[in-house]
Formats: structure tokens, C-alpha cells, sequence
């Protein structure tokens, strides 16, 4: 199904609702275009020299990173959710430059961890603003990174920092301004936006699948429940019934993606039709997002997330290593508020400069900046150095 049929496509076979380079609204800090790529080209590519994009290699999708080389890290599951997006976004006719930017750049806010590890540290900032991933990964590209001699963080396009912020409170997106405004007005992201973050779920679920499968704590007799699951299952059975379990699972998790990226762009490219927005300020004013799943599709991905969460997430090996990943942040954060002598000297002049700003609330957004940007491996090491007197340095 063309997505465009009978409407007009602008130079680069862009949609006329797709976010273009030319109309952006440009960056925090004023620069030169660039000279031999686009706007959004140019954000991709900050954020893939970004030293918060290397350490991903290094941050937990479900399991410790230390656990096993072929198990997903949050590198690997960014460039899995800029492929899928990438199609996505070409099928719809959409801005692949954008799409691959706030794909690579969705997590670089993620604590050690993963999402044990952010908990833990949104408790420990309960009285000083809390912690959340997404704000974070803003604040990184905004404030955090130190690359450039005219600007702090990486002075991204306004459309990519939009995209990098899936959900805001109220109370937050009154604090960051324009970037945050449409979680007030009620309005919506670029379709680049809206996609990506459904190209996040679909390779996070079906990923996720794998490596439980990968690990052995679920296995196929009990995923077989899931009826999303159990029709690739029965149809790759079916199909190749000598073919060997570990490229069974390969092939079902690759349908499992393809069957949901299909169901997305042909469910997306009928709502375009019906909807018709002239432009990208239409898919802004709309009152919901235009990019989706069927129906059917919606509720099959439900069954599949509630599957993940009773019997993968909730697994007790899981729990156990998720138990000390928390123990380990309270910990470093503990040590760190009380006694910012603990830190390394460049995070803890930071500490002191935010204090003088901001008082106590500023030192712990310090220490939080300081532990959100650890790796796993460096946190266990960090906390051995405070805690374990046989490690002195």
C-alpha cells in the first residue's frame, strides 16, 4: 500500500507531514548549518561520539553485563530499535535521519542496571526532584556531555530533543520549556517521534524473548500461552520441522518483529490516509497520535509484556541480581551525598557548584549525574572502592 497515494511528496520523497531539516526549529545555542549533511545528520552523528553513547556497551538490557557477551546491552538494543525505526520511518515516508538520532539516544539517560537500577536511584532522589531515564538522557545531551568548546552537552536539534522526551510530568515540562510544551497544550510529537518510541517496544519485547530463551528461564513450552508468540512458533514448526531449536528461536523472534513493523506501517499509512494532515504542525494539533498498532496487535504485544513481567522479569534469578543492583546504587548514593569527598575530583567540584546553586537538592542531582553515568561493571567496582576495605583505590 503506497502511504502517499494521490498526495504530494517534498524533494527526497518526504511526506508533507514528515519533520524536515529545513524547517526545524533549530538548536539552544545558534551554529553554522553544516556543510555536507543535514541538520538532523548531524545529530546522529554527535550522539554516536558521544561518550554516554560508548558506555551503553557496557549498561544492562535484563542481565548484569557481566553475566554473558550474547546477551543484550542498552548499545546493542539502541542500534536494534534505529534499525527497526529506519524501516519504519522509509516505509511511511518519513525523516530517517531524525528517526535514527532519537533512536540512538532514547537510553543514554539509563542508569546501571537498567530499570532495577533507576528505581533504585528515583528512591534515593524521592525528596530532590526524583530520577527518570528519559528526563535524564535530556539532561545528557543538553547539559552532561562536554565535547564542545561554545556549548555545553551536544546542542541538538529542537525535533530531536522532542523525541528524546517520551513522557513528562506536568510539574517537568514546566521547568523545561519549550522542549516539554506539548505535555501541557496536549499536543503531539513528529510522526519520527511517535514511531520510534513504538520501534523501542517492539525490539525491547522481542528481544527480550530471546535472551530469556537465550538464559533459560522461560522456554517455549510456556511463551506457546502467548498467542503472538505461539502463531510464529507453530508456523516456523510447521515449516522446518528438522530445523534445530536455536535457529527456531532465531526465526520466530525474527516474525515476531517483522509481523509487528508490518502491522504498524500498514495500521499508520490507514490513519494518514483518514487523517490527511497537511503538515507537520497538523500531526502536532492532532489529539492523538497517528502512529500505532492495530487493535489486535495492541492487545497480542499486552499479553506478551504481561508474559515478560510474570516470568522473565519477575524470575527469581532475575530478582536476585536486580535485589543487589539496588543495594549497590542506595549505596553509592548514600556515600556519595554524606560524603562528597568520596567522588572523584571532577564530579565532586560539580558537587560543590551545584550546592552553592541549588543547596542540597543540587548536590544530590550531582551525585545522580555522577552514578547514572557509571557502566555496570564500574559501578560494582566504585562500590567495592567505598565499601570493601581490600580495594583502596
Amino acid at each position: 500500500m503506497n502511504p502517499q497515494a494521490g498526495a504530494l511528496t517534498r524533494p527526497g520523497g518526504l511526506a508533507p507531514y514528515a519533520a524536515s531539516d529545513t524547517g526545524s526549529r533549530g538548536r539552544r545555542h545558534a551554529e553554522a548549518p553544516p556543510a555536507c549533511r543535514s541538520e538532523f545528520q548531524r545529530d546522529r552523528d554527535r550522539i554516536i561520539h558521544a561518550a554516554a553513547f560508548r558506555r551503553l556497551e557496557y549498561k544492562t538490557q535484563v542481565f548484569v553485563n557481566h553475566e554473558g557477551d550474547l546477551f543484550r546491552t542498552r548499545l546493542t538494543h539502541s542500534i536494534e530499535v534505529a534499525q527497526i525505526a529506519r524501516s519504519i520511518a522509509r516505509a511511511l515516508q518519513l525523516n530517517e535521519d531524525l528517526t535514527e538520532a532519537i533512536a540512538l539516544a532514547h537510553d543514554l539517560g539509563h542508569t546501571p542496571f537498567g530499570h532495577a537500577g533507576q528505581d533504585a536511584l528515583n528512591a534515593c532522589m524521592s525528596e530532590y526532584g526524583g530520577f527518570e531515564h528519559n528526563l535524564q538522557s535530556l539532561r545528557v545531551v543538553d547539559e552532561l556531555e562536554e565535547k564542545y568548546a561554545d556549548f555545553p552537552g551536544l546542542n541538538l536539534t529542537f525535533e530531536t530533543r522532542e523525541g528524546i522526551l517520551k513522557h513528562c510530568s506536568p510539574k517537568k515540562a514546566a521547568e523545561l520549556g519549550e522542549v516539554a510544551e506539548r505535555f501541557l497544550l496536549g499536543k503531539q510529537p513528529s510522526l519520527e517521534a511517535q514511531l520510534t518510541n513504538l520501534a523501542d517496544e517492539i525490539a525491547y519485547n522481542s528481544h527480550d524473548v530471546d535472551d530469556g530463551l537465550r538464559s533459560e528461564l522461560i522456554d517455549t513450552r510456556q511463551l506457546e500461552e502467548v498467542p503472538l508468540f505461539h502463531q510464529q512458533y507453530r508456523e516456523v514448526r510447521e515449516r522446518y520441522p528438522r530445523l534445530a531449536q536455536r535457529r527456531v528461536i532465531h526465526e520466530v523472534v525474527r516474525r515476531l518483529i517483522n509481523c509487528q513493523v508490518i502491522d504498524l506501517v500498514q495500521t499508520s499509512q490507514a490513519r494518514l490516509q483518514q487523517q490527511r494532515p497537511a503538515d507537520l504542525e497538523e500531526v502536532r494539533n492532532h489529539s492523538s497520535p497517528l502512529i500505532g498498532f492495530s487493535e489486535t496487535m495492541r492487545d497480542r504485544n499486552r499479553e506478551l509484556k504481561r508474559f515478560l513481567r510474570r516470568h522473565l522479569y519477575r524470575h527469581y534469578r532475575v530478582h536476585r541480581m536486580t535485589a543487589k543492583a539496588a543495594r549497590v546504587i542506595r549505596e553509592l548514593f548514600t556515600a556519595f551525598f554524606e560524603d562528597p569527598h568520596l567522588l572523584p575530583d571532577e564530579a565532586r567540584h560539580k558537587a560543590e557548584a551545584l550546592r552553592h546553586r541549588d543547596g542540597l537538592h543540587g548536590q544530590a542531582r550531582a551525585v545522580a549525574d555522577y552514578i547514572a553515568g557509571m557502566t555496570d561493571r564500574y559501578a560494582i567496582k566504585e562500590h567495592g572502592r567505598i565499601y570493601n576495605p581490600g580495594e583502596l583505590t
